[in-house]
């Protein structure tokens, strides 16, 4: 198997535990209090970062390392608020109809970095965004009363993500992914470990085992996405990562008994279409930009 084959087959896997992740999500958010999953995940997680971080970089402070400390402990806080809003939306809206909603991240990280970034968008993303926007409001569908505020929690968990990413974007200017993966799994460690305590319950037996499962399936997951990135870039794998959106809508279907409507199906198509265009029109235009600075380079040489 070819090295770019293994980076697919890791993206897969990838998807697939984080849906059966979802899957598990949803049903502990169902019955005990989300920020207390989320505090467990990121103390198993954060161990799994730790142990990542010494065999990469050779030294836990060699990994801790960073010119944007500041921001990278920002971002661990922002990926455990996140989660925290995933569960919720998984017990409010449903697994399939919030990860339609989650779609929409690369749409929401494309409009956001313009500001945040200083990046430029051509009229093609333009259009692009202005038709991933279009369709989150076919997935919403508002009524003649309004919007059901429920789904406000997935848009702001899609919306919080999407700044996780761009603060990502940042710090990897000067800091490897590695140092950010640390400070993401020690960061979100630490915050629901001041909070969590309060919401502190007791599992049923069979709750505990899946509460390990969740806590597996978080590290595994994260390691094959790390695997997958290692030799394929975001153009390749964020496409792929879409089939989550599918599995997703099965489980939710078939598992929880969740019905998806017209307009979700619809407007999901609109979203996954659009975001795929948007990635690839950002590889296209990182590509030109570094042969530019390639061009640039050898004439000064």
């Amino acid at each position: 198997m070819s090295t770019r084959s293994r980076g697919y087959v890791f993206a897969f896997l990838a998807i697939i535990v984080f849906s059966l992740q979802d899957a598990i999500s949803k049903h502990l958010g169902s019955a005990y209090p989300p920020i207390f999953i989320t505090m467990l995940r990121f103390w198993a997680f954060a161990v799994f970062a730790v142990f990542m971080a010494r065999r990469s970089a050779g030294s836990l402070r060699q990994a801790a390392q960073t010119k944007w400390p500041a921001l990278q402990w920002l971002r661990g806080f922002l990926l455990a608020g996140q989660i925290v809003l995933v569960i919720t939306s998984f017990k409010l809206v449903g697994l399939a109809h919030s990860q339609a909603i989650f779609s929409a991240g690369p749409i929401m990280v494309a409009l956001l970095s313009m500001p945040l970034l200083g990046e430029r968008v051509g009229w093609r993303r333009w259009a692009a965004i202005t038709a991933g926007m279009i369709g989150v409001l076919i997935i919403l569908k508002p009524e003649g009363d309004g919007f059901d505020l429920s789904v406000g929690v997935p848009l702001l968990s899609a919306l919080i993500f999407a700044v996780y990413v761009i603060a990502t974007r940042y710090v990897s200017r000067d800091d490897s992914a590695m140092t950010s993966f640390l400070y993401t799994g020690i960061g979100g460690a630490v915050v629901m470990t001041i909070i969590g305590p309060f919401f502190w319950v007791s599992f049923s037996p069979t709750d505990s085992v899946w509460m390990v499962l969740l806590c597996i399936t978080g590290m595994s997951s994260h390691y094959f996405l790390i695997r997958a990135y290692d030799v394929l870039d975001a153009a390749a794998v964020q496409p792929i990562m879409y089939l989550q959106l599918v599995f997703a809508s099965v489980l939710g279907t078939t598992i929880f008994g969740e019905t998806l409507g017209l307009n979700v199906v619809l407007g999901s198509i609109i979203v996954v279409a659009a975001g795929i265009f948007t990635i690839w029109r950002e590889s296209v235009v990182a590509r030109r930009a570094a042969r530019s600075k390639t061009m640039a380079e050898n004439i000064t040489a």
